[in-house]
C-alpha cells in the first residue's frame, strides 16, 4: 500500500506553504503589493521587458535573433565548427559526411555570390558595424572560400581531416600548410561583431528608460541556448550587461535566473488586459523566490549573510591548464584567452556559447559612452583578410 501522509499534519504543512492562502503566500502577495511601484525587468533569451511599476506600461527591445545580421554573421561563425565536425563524422564511420560536405561547399559559393558590401551597408545596416562593411565582406568571402577550399581537397586527401593537421593548418593557423587567416580569429571575429551589435542596442535602449538601478527587481525568464546553460551570474550573458548599464548599482541579489519562469512575446503586451496580468504574475514570481530572503535577514541578523559574488573571474596566462569559469580578455591581443572562452562555452554545458565573445566588447562599450566605432575587436581589428573577389 503506498504511503500517504497524515492528513493532520498534511493540514499543517499546507497552512504555511502550499495552500491559496496559506502564510508564506499571503506575506509574498503582500511584499508585491508594497512594492508594486518598483520597476521590474524581465529578461528572455531574445527580449528585454521593463515594467515600470505604478500601473505605466512596459516597453521593450529584441536584442538578438530578431535583430538584422545575427543569423548572417552566426551562420559565417559556425563553419569554423562544421569542418572539424565532419571531420568527427568521419572518424565515426558516418559515410555520409561526404555528401554533407558536398552540400555545405555548394552552399558556401551560393553565399559568396550574394555577398557583398552593398547587402552589408543597404540591406543588414546594423549601425554598430558602420564602417566595417567592406571588412565584413571580405571576412564573409575569406570564410566561405576557405571553407568550400578545404573541403574540395578533403574529400580527395583524407589526411586533411587527420585533427593534428586540421588544428595546425585550419585552426590555429600556425602549421606548415596554414590559411591565410587561421579559423580562430575568424571565430572570435565574428563572436565579437555580433556581441558588438546586441550589446550596443540593449545598452542605448537601457540608458533610455531612466531605471530606477537601486530598486530594480530583475527575472532572467526562459531558456537560452542550451537548457542547461546560463543558470548563474558568470554565466549568463545578460548579468553583465545589465550590471554594466546599471553603472554597477544593479543589486546582484534582486536578480533571479529562472528557466522554468514563463516568458511572454512583446506583441502581447500591447493588450492592456494581458499587459496587466503578466506584470502581476512576475511580480508574484519574484517575491516567491525572494521573499524567504527578507524574512532570513530579520531572523537571524547576527550570523553570516548569503552575498552574491560577481567577481569570480579567472586570468590566463601561458602556464594556464584549466580554468573553473570564463576567463577575463584583457586586450583585443590576449589570444590565448579569447580561445579559451572559445573552449570554455563549448566545453561547459552551463555556460551560454554567446558569452565567448561580451566581456570584452562590453568593458569598451562601457568604457567609451557606448560608441561602437571605439571598440576593439578580436580576430578582427588587427588582422587583414584577403580582399572579397566581388564587393
Amino acid at each position: 500500500m503506498r504511503y500517504q501522509p497524515n492528513p493532520h499534519f498534511m493540514k499543517l504543512f499546507e497552512m504555511f506553504t502550499s495552500a491559496p492562502d496559506s502564510i508564506g503566500h499571503t506575506l509574498q502577495r503582500r511584499l508585491g503589493d508594497a512594492h508594486s511601484d518598483a520597476p521590474l525587468l524581465l529578461a528572455t533569451g531574445t527580449d528585454l521587458v521593463l515594467f515600470p511599476g505604478g500601473g505605466r506600461p512596459p516597453t521593450s527591445v529584441d536584442f538578438r535573433k530578431g535583430t538584422r545580421g545575427f543569423f548572417e554573421i552566426t551562420a559565417v561563425s559556425h563553419l569554423g565548427l562544421a569542418v572539424p565536425y565532419l571531420a568527427r563524422l568521419r572518424e565515426l564511420g558516418d559515410f555520409g559526411c561526404k555528401k554533407t560536405a558536398r552540400e555545405l561547399i555548394a552552399q558556401c559559393r551560393v553565399v559568396q555570390d550574394f555577398n557583398s558590401v552593398s547587402y552589408w551597408r543597404d540591406e543588414v545596416a546594423v549601425s554598430a558595424w558602420r564602417g566595417h562593411e567592406e571588412k565584413i565582406t571580405d571576412l564573409v568571402d575569406y570564410t566561405c572560400a576557405t571553407t568550400a577550399d578545404y573541403l574540395e581537397r578533403a574529400i580527395g586527401d583524407p589526411k586533411l581531416l587527420n585533427f593534428e593537421y586540421l588544428r595546425a593548418n585550419l585552426i590555429e593557423g600556425d602549421g606548415p600548410d596554414a590559411v591565410p587567416v587561421s579559423f580562430n580569429d575568424m571565430m572570435a571575429a565574428t563572436f565579437a561583431l555580433s556581441a558588438l551589435d546586441s550589446l550596443h542596442r540593449s545598452l542605448k535602449w537601457l540608458h533610455e528608460q531612466s531605471v530606477d538601478w537601486a530598486r530594480l527587481m530583475v527575472i532572467v525568464a526562459g531558456g537560452a541556448g542550451r537548457p542547461s546553460a546560463g543558470l548563474t551570474w558568470q554565466s549568463n550573458n545578460l548579468c553583465p550587461l545589465l550590471y554594466e548599464a546599471s553603472g554597477h548599482r544593479l543589486d546582484p541579489a534582486k536578480v533571479i535566473i529562472a528557466p522554468s519562469a514563463p516568458t511572454v512575446e512583446p506583441e502581447q503586451l500591447a493588450d492592456r488586459e494581458f499587459s496587466a496580468r503578466a506584470e502581476a504574475q512576475y511580480r508574484k514570481f519574484w517575491y516567491g523566490c525572494l521573499s524567504s530572503a527578507e524574512m532570513s535577514r530579520v531572523i537571524w541578523p547576527g550570523y553570516p549573510a548569503f552575498e552574491k559574488r560577481i567577481d569570480q573571474v579567472p586570468v590566463v596566462d601561458a602556464d594556464t591548464r584549466v580554468v573553473d569559469a570564463m576567463p577575463r580578455v584583457r586586450s583585443v591581443d590576449d589570444k590565448r584567452a579569447i580561445v579559451t572562452r572559445l573552449r570554455y562555452v563549448m566545453e561547459d554545458p552551463g555556460a551560454q556559447i554567446a558569452t565567448a565573445g561580451m566581456q570584452f566588447v562590453l568593458d569598451q562599450l562601457s568604457a567609451n559612452g557606448n560608441r561602437p566605432e571605439l571598440v576593439e575587436l578580436p580576430g578582427f581589428t588587427h588582422i587583414t583578410y584577403p580582399v572579397a573577389s566581388r564587393r
